[in-house]
């Protein structure tokens, strides 16, 4: 399987997922204050939405990619 079919595969499967999830959230840690032995801090959770049309595209590319090739 040559580079250019994985990446075909790959493009489909994220867009696929784009689709079916929407997003996807991470927790990020920030530290707030540090005052001698005592740190505080907060976990943040950031949520990245997909828009529906960068899924779509997605799909689209991999597979012109996958028909270009033959």
């Amino acid at each position: 399987m040559n580079a250019v079919k994985i990446v075909a595969i790959a493009l489909i499967v994220a867009g696929g997922l784009g689709l079916i999830y929407g997003g996807f959230t991470y927790t990020k840690k920030t530290d707030q204050v540090k005052l001698g032995p005592i740190e505080l801090s907060v976990k943040d959770r950031e949520t990245v939405n997909i828009p529906v049309w960068a899924g779509v595209a997605a799909i689209v590319a991999g597979a012109a990619l996958l028909l270009v090739r033959k």
